[in-house]
């Protein structure tokens, strides 16, 4: 049987796409393993898909300073000898990391040991775990053509980020009887990421009488960001966060507005929605969502608001623009070669993979 271990964590988005990947593995035959910080989300996520599952010592680099720079270092090379351990114990015949800093002493490790590995990096830019580990990888899996150009030759191929699958059986009739909406006006979600954005949350209820004029509205806020006197609005729904129903959801909505993390756009992207995307300001990230929405937006599959020039009168003016033209937008999103991403990943997983077991 052939062995693949996984790696990536720190957030859900860096565990959610080696997710997606696990059927599709399991079913050409990988016997799949695991490899996460002890505690981290990826365990909790990880556990319900009976996989193997081993913890390493992990640290977190950083470009500022911080008492823990001091410490974390011994954490890594403490993870690395871990790693390396565990790979000599699995004899894998590929890795693949989906990043976070986890991952850097195993990608480190399977090089030492002369196991292949391939990375992914879904923002635009590699972030600092990645950067580390792109000398090491044997191949480089990107979401945008600008990110390739950019990686070592020969690593770098255009994949798309891996899609959960039950995103495509969403069901629309579903999705509107759960929200109590029905047919006779087009429906907007709004996503503003798992922590919810206060800045798009207060820019949707500021225009939410004009909109409710066309549209009905499912309005994901985020923890404890939910607003107690809308509830029984018609036409409106609103939701900490959605988990089961989430595709139909998704099926049932005419227009996306979203943050610009990289997996939730591809999700966008691969559903065919019309979207609006507000990407986090610089000031508050590195910048990667900013570079994410902009290449969207030149490949005509997004309209982008910039954060700091968010106002109600630009947002309801966009989602006018968008919902009229949105034949164009889906129109571009159909010519876009990142359509099936779980395939393209697994074909390279298997080129890529050792022979010699």
């Amino acid at each position: 049987m052939k062995r693949i271990v996984l790696t990536g964590g720190g957030t859900a988005g860096h565990v959610t796409p080696n997710i997606a990947l696990l059927p599709e593995l399991k079913k050409r035959g990988y016997d799949v393993h695991y490899i996460g910080s002890y505690d981290g989300i990826e365990k909790k996520l990880i556990s319900e898909f009976h996989i193997p599952y081993h913890g390493i010592s992990t640290g977190k680099l950083r470009r500022y300073f911080d008492l823990k720079n001091f410490t974390d270092p011994f954490r890594v090379i403490k993870g690395f000898g871990e790693a390396s351990s565990l790979l000599k114990q699995l004899n894998p015949n590929i890795i693949f990391s989906k990043g976070g800093f986890v991952s850097v002493p195993v990608i480190l490790a399977a090089k030492q040991r002369k196991i292949p590995s391939i990375i992914h990096e879904s923002d635009m830019t590699p972030g600092l775990a990645n950067k580390i580990c792109i000398p090491a990888a044997t191949k480089i899996c990107a979401n945008f053509p600008e990110t390739v150009k950019e990686l070592p030759e020969g690593k770098a191929v255009l994949t798309g980020s891996p899609i959960r699958r039950e995103l495509f059986s969403g069901n629309k009739m579903a999705g509107l009887s759960f929200c109590g909406f029905h047919l006779d006006k087009p429906v907007i979600l709004i996503i503003g990421g798992s922590l919810g954005s206060v800045v798009v949350n207060e820019a949707i209820r500021k225009i939410l009488p004009q909109l409710l004029e066309n549209f009905q509205v499912i309005h994901l806020c985020g923890k404890d960001k939910t607003d107690d006197s809308l509830n029984g609005t018609k036409g409106y729904v609103q939701f900490e966060y959605i988990k089961k129903e989430l595709s139909d959801l998704l099926d049932a909505s005419d227009l996306v507005i979203s943050r610009a993390g990289a997996n939730a756009i591809c999700e966008i992207l691969a559903l065919r929605k019309p979207n609006i995307l507000i990407p986090l300001s610089a000031a508050a990230s590195r910048g990667d969502q900013i570079l994410n929405a902009a290449s969207f937006e030149r490949q005509g599959f997004s309209k982008v608001i910039k954060e700091e020039d968010l106002t109600g009168e630009k947002l309801l003016k966009a989602i006018h623009d968008v919902y009229e033209n949105r034949k164009a937008y889906i129109q571009a999103m159909e010519k876009s070669k990142l359509n099936d991403s779980i395939k393209t990943i697994a074909d390279l997983i298997d080129e890529t993979a050792r022979k010699d077991q």
